[in-house]
């Protein structure tokens, strides 16, 4: 069994990524927040910094790129390679609406020709292994009869199937039809990818799939972090751990990111996940939601694993 971590932009940078590694063991590999190449040949600092191999030493990270133009996507390719990666991802699942109004990310699924020219040049001109990560099509599931189609014209190192279209974005349940059509059909190995928030949902898709062996884990794993390695059977979380976890990713924050706000940011960010852990709590989520300084924060957060009781198998349900 293998297992990634989806990448999750504002939650899973290199700070969140190595204190995970350090509690959860688990996860077998980590994808990068999306890298955007643009015509001026360069990564944002923001960007380069979480990937920089001395950011990420004891984990496996693939960096993720996000663009509809081969010329970028080969100029990044080789960067990331001299940088000492040899496997990138192609984002072809973004749902956002920015990303797919310029046609790319699930945007791209609209045009296979364009697709296929893309990937056609980037096959040809870079040096490193490229896996695809995509959802079933933009406005209908049957796109996805012609993009496995193109798919298998290429070495891809995975295909990762989200087995929703751009339309549905995180809603409605992911098309079990059509990724059993994309597992049954793909000449590439393949990866599932969609609403395994508990080890119940990861039992469901074994016996319906019982070949599949890659999977991906998104919200469910940011929420309860010890998802990846409940599965491969390893122990439920503890309040302990958790409380540790949460403390090494703040101190990391606070040393890297200047001022209480900005730190808070981050945090209130992974609290929408790490609440569902724990009941009662409602009261004090909404102060932490308010608050601006740190000092109150750890204190609101203190109390929260002192007074609510922790679901050491509690995880994320999606807001229908």
């Amino acid at each position: 069994m293998n297992i990634a971590f989806a990448p999750m932009e504002g939650i899973t940078g290199y700070v969140y990524r190595n204190a995970h590694k350090h509690f959860f063991p688990g996860t077998d590999r980590y994808f990068s927040p999306f890298l955007v190449p643009t015509q001026n040949r360069r990564f944002t600092s923001r960007e380069k910094n979480d990937i920089l191999p001395e950011h990420n030493q004891s984990l496996t990270l693939i960096p993720q790129i996000l663009t509809n133009d081969g010329e970028n996507f080969i100029w990044a390719a080789g960067e990331l390679k001299a940088m000492g990666y040899h496997h990138v991802n192609l984002n072809l699942g973004c749902p956002s609406g920015t990303v797919v109004s310029k046609g790319r990310g699930a945007g791209f699924l609209a045009d296979p020709q364009k697709l296929k020219r893309f990937l056609d040049k980037i096959f040809e001109n870079s040096q490193v292994e490229i896996s695809i990560k995509t959802r079933i099509g933009k406005e209908d599931p049957d796109e996805f009869y012609r993009l496995i189609e193109i798919f298998n014209q290429y070495p891809l190192k995975e295909l990762i199937i989200h087995p929703r279209i751009q339309k549905d974005f995180y809603k409605n349940t992911p098309n079990w039809d059509m990724f059993e059509f994309g597992q049954r059909e793909s000449r590439n190995p393949v990866c599932y990818n969609g609403n395994l928030f508990a080890r119940k949902d990861w039992e469901e898709l074994k016996k319906k799939f019982p070949q599949t062996d890659h999977i991906m884990l998104g919200r469910g794993l940011v929420a309860n972090p010890a998802l990846a390695d409940i599965i491969k059977g390893g122990k439920a979380l503890t309040p302990e751990t958790l409380k540790a976890f949460h403390d090494e990713i703040c101190h990391g924050y606070e040393n890297v990111i200047p001022g209480d706000k900005n730190v808070l940011f981050k945090m209130k960010e992974l609290w929408f996940y790490l609440g569902f852990l724990f009941r009662e709590s409602e009261n004090l989520k909404k102060k932490i939601r308010k608050t601006q300084k740190l000092s109150e924060y750890r204190a609101l957060v203190n109390q929260i694993f002192q007074q609510c009781p922790m679901d050491p198998e509690g995880s994320y349900f999606p807001q229908l």
